[in-house]
């Protein structure tokens, strides 16, 4: 019975399923998570209009055979005439079984699929975390990480066209 237990639990969150692919939700869990605003109290006095800006990183790591631990780190910075107002970093992170996919459809689950599922979770961290630090609340924009990642892919074949072809001894040129 325990082995049957364990098998529904490697299959809670499995969303896709065919021709031996497997994708699923193992945990999303925050990693870390960091807010500090260091001129309060002092900015509370003055009007609210700072400049927001936001970085965005996305790191996995295999786990081994089936489970990758994606995460997706954001670092939001609240800036108003030379001062920080507020700073939040948020690692949010998953834990991802992906088992049957060639390297190519793996490469764009773990840029786009997996960043997509934990972004929500990550903005509503930092939404939470800026309103407990007494700003009003921050509603982040969605990321489209799809177009992320075609950039990406974009400038890596720009980047290899524009290289020079290595030339081998004995080639003749």
């Amino acid at each position: 019975m325990a082995e049957k237990q364990n098998d529904q639990q490697a299959d809670a969150g499995t969303t896709l399923e065919g021709d031996g692919q497997r994708f699923g939700i193992q945990r999303i869990y925050i990693k870390d998570v960091s807010f500090e605003a260091p001129d309060t109290p002092k900015s509370f006095l003055n009007e609210y209009s700072p400049e927001i800006k936001v970085d965005l990183e996305i790191q996995h790591v295999s786990l081994d055979d089936i489970h990758t631990n994606v995460v997706l780190h954001l670092t939001v910075t609240a800036e108003q005439e030379d001062k920080t107002v507020f700073l939040v970093e948020v690692q949010q992170a998953g834990v991802f079984s992906l088992k049957g996919f060639d390297d190519t459809t793996m490469g764009q689950i773990l840029a786009v699929v997996c960043p997509n599922v934990l972004f929500p979770y990550a903005r509503e961290a930092i939404s939470d975390l800026v309103v407990k630090g007494g700003f009003p609340p921050l509603y982040l924009a969605p990321v489209n990480f799809e177009a992320m990642y075609a950039a990406q892919a974009g400038q890596f074949t720009q980047k290899a066209a524009n290289e020079p072809v290595a030339k081998t001894e004995g080639s003749k040129n």
